[in-house]
Protein backbone atom coordinates (compact mmCIF):
# COMPACT_ATOMS: atom_id res chain seq x y z
CA UNK A 1 0.00 0.00 0.00
CA UNK A 2 1.41 3.37 -1.03
CA UNK A 3 0.75 6.05 1.47
CA UNK A 4 0.13 9.59 0.38
CA UNK A 5 1.38 12.83 1.50
CA UNK A 6 -1.43 14.65 3.84
CA UNK A 7 -3.15 17.52 1.48
CA UNK A 8 -2.51 15.37 -1.91
CA UNK A 9 -4.75 15.54 -4.44
CA UNK A 10 -6.22 12.71 -6.92
CA UNK A 11 -7.11 13.77 -10.25
CA UNK A 12 -9.06 11.61 -12.67
CA UNK A 13 -8.73 12.83 -16.62
CA UNK A 14 -12.16 13.08 -17.94
CA UNK A 15 -12.66 10.90 -20.89
CA UNK A 16 -10.24 8.73 -22.79
CA UNK A 17 -6.71 9.07 -22.77
CA UNK A 18 -4.26 7.25 -25.28
CA UNK A 19 -2.10 4.83 -22.63
CA UNK A 20 0.40 3.74 -25.10
CA UNK A 21 1.77 6.96 -23.76
CA UNK A 22 4.94 6.71 -21.10
CA UNK A 23 4.95 8.98 -17.85
CA UNK A 24 6.84 11.51 -20.18
CA UNK A 25 3.66 11.71 -22.61
CA UNK A 26 1.21 11.33 -19.43
CA UNK A 27 3.29 14.20 -18.37
CA UNK A 28 2.79 16.38 -21.27
CA UNK A 29 -0.99 15.57 -20.51
CA UNK A 30 -0.98 17.06 -16.97
CA UNK A 31 0.61 19.99 -18.37
CA UNK A 32 -1.39 21.03 -21.08
CA UNK A 33 -5.33 19.41 -20.30
CA UNK A 34 -4.84 19.52 -17.08
CA UNK A 35 -2.90 22.96 -16.08
CA UNK A 36 -1.16 21.13 -13.61
CA UNK A 37 2.43 20.89 -12.20
CA UNK A 38 3.05 16.29 -12.77
CA UNK A 39 5.95 17.55 -10.33
CA UNK A 40 3.13 18.89 -7.46
CA UNK A 41 2.97 15.47 -5.66
CA UNK A 42 -0.83 14.78 -6.50
CA UNK A 43 -1.94 11.87 -8.22
CA UNK A 44 -3.14 11.67 -12.06
CA UNK A 45 -5.45 8.39 -12.90
CA UNK A 46 -5.87 7.78 -16.96
CA UNK A 47 -8.55 5.50 -18.66
CA UNK A 48 -7.85 3.88 -21.51
CA UNK A 49 -10.53 3.85 -24.31
CA UNK A 50 -12.17 0.12 -23.95
CA UNK A 51 -12.16 0.76 -19.86
CA UNK A 52 -10.00 -1.67 -18.87
CA UNK A 53 -7.29 -0.27 -18.05
CA UNK A 54 -6.05 2.55 -15.99
CA UNK A 55 -2.53 4.39 -15.46
CA UNK A 56 -1.38 6.01 -12.51
CA UNK A 57 1.33 9.50 -12.62
CA UNK A 58 2.71 10.43 -8.94
CA UNK A 59 5.60 12.10 -7.68
CA UNK A 60 7.00 11.26 -5.18
CA UNK A 61 9.17 14.03 -4.66
CA UNK A 62 12.75 11.42 -5.91
CA UNK A 63 10.98 9.49 -8.93
CA UNK A 64 7.82 9.17 -10.85
CA UNK A 65 5.26 5.86 -9.40
CA UNK A 66 3.82 4.52 -12.98
CA UNK A 67 1.23 2.32 -11.95
CA UNK A 68 -1.04 0.46 -14.26
CA UNK A 69 -3.95 -2.00 -14.05
CA UNK A 70 -5.61 -4.14 -16.80
CA UNK A 71 -9.40 -4.92 -15.53
CA UNK A 72 -9.48 -7.32 -18.38
CA UNK A 73 -6.84 -9.74 -16.94
CA UNK A 74 -9.33 -11.15 -14.39
CA UNK A 75 -9.07 -14.65 -13.43
CA UNK A 76 -12.46 -17.04 -13.70
CA UNK A 77 -13.54 -16.16 -10.16
CA UNK A 78 -13.91 -12.43 -10.95
CA UNK A 79 -10.74 -11.29 -9.15
CA UNK A 80 -8.70 -8.55 -10.95
CA UNK A 81 -5.48 -7.66 -10.20
CA UNK A 82 -3.71 -4.77 -7.81
CA UNK A 83 -2.12 -1.87 -9.29
CA UNK A 84 1.09 -3.08 -10.07
CA UNK A 85 4.33 -0.93 -10.91
CA UNK A 86 4.72 -0.30 -14.53
CA UNK A 87 7.84 0.06 -16.41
Amino acid sequence: MIALPTGTQIWIAAGVTDLRRGFTGLSAVVQTALKENPFSGHVFVFRGRRGDLIKVLWWDGVDYAYLRNDWSAADSSGHRPIAVPYH
